[in-house]
């Protein structure tokens, strides 16, 4: 994949671009704590397609200011508008894992006439998600660590011990076999930017999403009305049945908010689906995509 920069938001953007240069466009949007590199098992399997794949802000090489507030969901899709509109301008597919998801979900809402279709692996939408982090349930409880690392610090406690706590958010219940040998040193090579893990941090930080304690519902929270939340594009849900980190439920209600909406589950995978089979999640992105729109 061919290494490009651009400046975007007042600071430098990395990214990288493979593939036709007029081929359709797939936005890959990583998620926490990865970075451009976090597509390199999946791209392989897209040919046909020009896949772009950026370091988003806080990751990877591109800038990471130090405020909180240059984390907000305005700040992040605005990113994407500004990307967008480099390679042409022309609606693009969104295609977003974990945070990255939350960033594709924000910018086919906000600017659906930029995506023409929105793939999400192992991602949330923001309504979906709020509902079941405020009721106390099991989704609440597997959000603990959310807590966490809002709290003063939290990124010094995860580079200690050469990176030892944040491989250990995720390595105790779900198969990480795919982080290791020369994988593993440049995803830590990543990390170890100045700045990186603090702006990496502050996504959570900056999201204005509520985290109740298990088994104690949060009630009175501001009224997320569906109207403004509505994903008008075709949307491909894929799902490792085995995360423990994103559960069922946070999609169960998801179809109230799609016009045209495919859910399609990838059973032997978890949170990383995309590392685990990358082929099965390709095999599932082109099928879909080859498709005409309901």
């Amino acid at each position: 994949m061919r290494s490009e920069t651009l400046t975007i938001g007042g600071g430098s953007f990395h990214y990288l671009d493979s593939g036709p240069p007029d081929a359709p466009i797939l936005l890959l949007l990583h998620g926490f704590p990865e970075y451009s590199g976090a597509w390199a098992d999946l791209a392989p399997h897209l040919d046909g397609y020009r896949l772009i794949a950026p370091d988003q802000r806080g990751y990877g090489r591109s800038w990471a200011p130090s405020g909180i507030g240059y984390y907000k969901a305005s700040e992040l899709v605005g990113d994407m508008v500004q990307l967008i509109s480099h390679l042409g301008g022309a609606p693009v597919v969104a295609v977003g894992h974990d945070w990255g998801a939350a960033v594709a979900y924000a910018l086919t809402i906000a600017r659906p006439d930029l995506v023409e279709r929105l793939i999400v692996m192992n991602g949330v939408h923001p309504v979906c998600f709020q509902r079941e982090l405020a009721r106390g349930g099991r989704q609440s409880a597997a959000s603990q660590y959310i807590t966490w690392l809002r709290r003063d610090g939290s990124e010094d406690a995860l580079a200690k011990d050469d990176f030892a706590h944040l491989l250990n958010l995720f390595s105790n219940t779900m198969d990480m076999s795919w982080l290791s040998g020369d994988r593993l040193a440049a995803y830590k090579q990543e990390w170890a930017r100045p700045g990186r893990l603090q702006a990496m941090v502050n996504w959570y930080r900056a999201t204005p999403l509520a985290v109740a304690n298990a088994g104690q519902p949060l009630t009175g929270l501001p009224y997320m009305h569906p109207a403004n939340y509505r994903v008008p594009v075709p949307h491909l849900l894929i799902w490792g049945e085995n995360d423990t980190a994103l559960l069922p439920e946070t999609y169960a209600e998801l179809g109230d908010f799609c016009d045209d909406l495919t859910v399609q589950t990838l059973p032997g995978t978890d949170h990383w689906l995309h590392h685990q089979d990358p082929a099965g999640v390709a095999a599932h992105i082109k099928t879909w995509l080859a498709r005409p729109a309901t």
